[in-house]
């Protein structure tokens, strides 16, 4: 079995001297992630917000990134099931396009919270959490962007990672303190019960983007 496994990596790695690897991933990829960072954007505008009444609008912005986010998933899929030899291995851009997906169905749960709870107010912790997230995601951007030429930029890509994890920390701290403080003020617990939910969607949203820079560095160790 070994035998037929090391012959089978031979193969592989005879035929990619001889045969092109399909590059029209890089483009979809880094179109997938400008989506990531636009609904990030998005997100710490939301929360940004004076005027509750636009809610409704920025929420729609967000809707529609994460519409183009499934588009580019199926993209993405299509071209694996036609493409015969990958930049990297199928499941590192399978693992990599899903978890980028998740962080804009994740970023689309917390609009949807904010729209269905309606809270009076936001806490500075969310806006606090929404920027964190934003710089995760130009994070994934710029990494994304130097999958193309990773040999030469896997030290860059390197610092990428290393500073989405020191974000996602950040966003832990931040979580922390924010529901401690929630918790001691006088907010009726009503609006208590609503704003802890966001906060805890947006912690999540800060975990996922942790997630796509572990596939990133899965795919650093293998091929950089």
């Amino acid at each position: 079995m070994y035998l037929t496994k090391y012959k089978k990596m031979n193969i592989n790695a005879f035929l990619s001297i001889f045969t092109p690897k399909d590059r029209k991933f890089f483009p979809l990829l880094i179109e997938t992630a400008e989506i990531v960072d636009n609904s990030a954007t998005h997100l710490k505008e939301l929360f940004a917000l004076k005027d509750m009444e636009q809610v409704s609008h920025v929420c729609h912005l967000i809707k529609l990134e994460e519409s183009k986010g499934d588009q580019m998933t199926g993209l993405i899929f299509k071209a694996l099931n036609e493409t015969f030899l990958t930049p990297f291995d199928r499941e590192d851009i399978t693992a990599l396009t899903d978890q980028m997906e998740d962080v804009t169905d994740m970023i689309n749960r917390v609009a949807r919270k904010v729209m269905l709870f309606s809270p009076e107010s936001l806490p500075p912790v969310t806006l606090e959490m929404a920027t964190v997230i934003k710089k995760g995601t130009t994070e994934i951007k710029a990494a994304i962007n130097a999958l193309s030429h990773m040999r030469k930029s896997n030290v860059e890509i390197k610092m990428h990672t290393k500073e989405i994890k020191r974000l996602e920390e950040e966003a832990d701290t931040i979580y922390e303190q924010g529901t401690s403080k929630l918790f001691k003020s006088n907010i009726r617990t009503e609006e208590l019960i609503k704003l802890k939910e966001i906060i805890q969607e947006l912690e999540k949203v800060a975990n996922r983007i942790n997630s796509v820079g572990k596939v990133l560095k899965t795919i650093i160790v293998k091929y950089a």
